[in-house]
């Protein structure tokens, strides 16, 4: 698909818009008109282009033979407006040339209860939530559930001092990788022979990272191993793992302690143990789909009654905290089948349960159906039930953020019973102080209290990489305090 740009220089925002309706097209931006007369966008600003002088921005397209054009205008003053307009336009040209109407308007950014909460703190409740719907097209439901998250992540927000953060710890292996994955993870079985060295050097890094946070006077918060899979280390390298974390930190006086124990195969009785004796207070049970034909497809080797049994054995080591991942929209999956798989969930009465959508990453392996407005529109159904069926059973939502190419543009939403909210998960997505982030593919995020300057620190993304350039991560750690010291 072509689109074109001309007068103006909003190519991240309107193509974001495009995207929207067409998540797998290839674009290819231009800024004069194109030479062709079907699959095209041309998106123009015209300068007092008006009876009353004023601007002009039009949209007008050609998209599987259909055809159509919309036009604004707004005050040469109000330059501020031009983006803003002309992703209008493009919005209301789509919506009218695909019959179908996005959930989230022309909202396309990672956070929306971020942009929620600001608007709220600026505005006032009422003024915020006629942005949302007259400006950007968001609807109704989808605005109740920005305003419900904004408000569960001020309550959390709220704890998080001047000193505070938190520990990332990654453990990027998987027992095999799923079909929509496009996470840095590897089969245990083939990164097999680089797991002692990358747990040793692992441990290193939580090691300094202890060291920093104390010579800053630094206080911790929250700690979360994720990954890949966490669980899928045998029990000597898990132990090895978070003996180092409980013999560097203060574990007794954290807020919480997640392990992503993931798949439901990698569960034993001696890895609960382990994961007990070690503090860990919360961890993840996801089945992601309690249809087995499902799983299968998209590489899993677990089925249902797997991550029931497993659910049950954490609830008997004494796990009172538990998360449980539910993907909507995932290949061979049907509304009512999706439908059950959160009634299931639900059933079993986890803590929290994670609702994402699907995203269709171009690492993934997943080939989706063409048809993405009609794959969207179902998906928006999933999530609808979800909403419905979770509020009913007294969940509430704590959480949120959206993916690029989400199906839908839809989002993923944290669930959770009252007062059982993940702290971290907060603290993360929201950028609410620092993160440092131990392993393969982390990334550490140094917050400076009471602004929004965030600094990042890369770790190399691959295992092999991790561990024959170590050094130079340690290297990299001095800027924690040349950051520090400018504050």
């Amino acid at each position: 698909m072509i689109l074109s740009l001309i007068n103006h220089s909003f190519r991240y925002e309107i193509e974001n818009v495009l995207r929207i309706f067409f998540p797998l097209e290839k674009i290819t931006v231009i800024d004069d008109l194109p030479d062709t007369n079907e699959n095209y966008v041309v998106t123009i600003f015209r300068e007092k282009d008006n009876p009353d002088g004023n601007d002009t921005a039009v949209c007008s397209a050609s998209i599987g033979g259909k055809n159509g054009s919309v036009s604004k205008s707004v005050s040469c003053e109000e330059k501020n407006q031009r983006e803003l307009l002309i992703a209008q336009c493009l919005y209301e040209l789509l919506v009218k040339i695909t019959d179908y109407t996005p959930s989230w308007g022309i909202l396309t950014g990672v956070r929306p209860s971020k942009l929620m909460r600001s608007r709220i703190e600026k505005n006032g409740e009422e003024a915020a939530y006629n942005h949302f719907k007259e400006n950007l097209y968001v609807s109704d439901e989808k605005i109740k559930l920005a305003a419900s998250v904004a408000k569960a992540e001020n309550k959390i927000i709220s704890l998080s001092q001047d000193n505070s953060y938190s520990l990332y710890i990654s453990i990027p292996f998987c027992p095999t990788r799923c079909s929509y994955c496009s996470f840095v993870s590897h089969s245990i079985t083939q990164a097999k022979k680089l797991i002692p060295d990358y747990v040793r050097l692992l441990c290193v890094e939580i090691s300094e990272f202890s060291k920093i946070a104390r010579d800053l006077g630094l206080k911790l918060e929250t700690v979360y191993f994720g990954g890949g899979t966490p669980t899928s280390l045998d029990d000597e390298s898990l132990k090895a793992v978070t003996d180092a974390v409980g013999k560097c930190f203060d574990i007794k006086n954290i807020r919480e302690y997640t392990i992503e124990a993931g798949r439901p195969d990698t569960l034993t009785d001696e890895k609960l143990e382990i994961m007990k004796n070690a503090g860990v207070t919360r961890i993840s049970i996801n089945p992601q789909s309690f249809n087995d034909s499902v799983l299968k497809n998209i590489g899993r080797n677990h089925s249902s009654e797997d991550t029931l049994k497993t659910f049950d054995t954490a609830r008997k080591h004494g796990f009172d905290n538990i998360n449980m991942d539910l993907i909507a929209g995932l290949p061979g999956d049907t509304y009512d089948g999706f439908c059950d798989s959160v009634s299931k969930a639900a059933e079993l009465s986890p803590e929290n349960i994670t609702v994402h959508t699907l995203a269709l990453k171009r690492a993934s392996r997943i080939v989706t159906d063409k048809n993405q407005n009609s794959v969207s529109l179902e998906t928006a159904k999933m999530l609808s039930f979800a909403s419905e069926k979770l509020y009913s059973e007294k969940y509430s939502p704590y959480y949120m953020y959206r993916q690029s190419k989400s199906v839908g543009n839809l989002e993923n939403v944290g669930w959770t019973k009252k007062d059982m909210e993940c702290l971290y998960n907060i603290y993360m997505m929201e950028e609410v102080h620092t993160v440092f982030a131990a392993g393969g593919g982390a990334v550490t995020k140094l917050k400076a209290p009471h602004e929004n300057r965030i600094e990042r620190i890369f770790n190399f993304k691959y295992p092999y990489e991790y561990i024959s350039r170590y050094d130079e991560l340690t290297k990299r750690k001095k800027h924690i305090y040349e950051f520090y010291s400018e504050l």
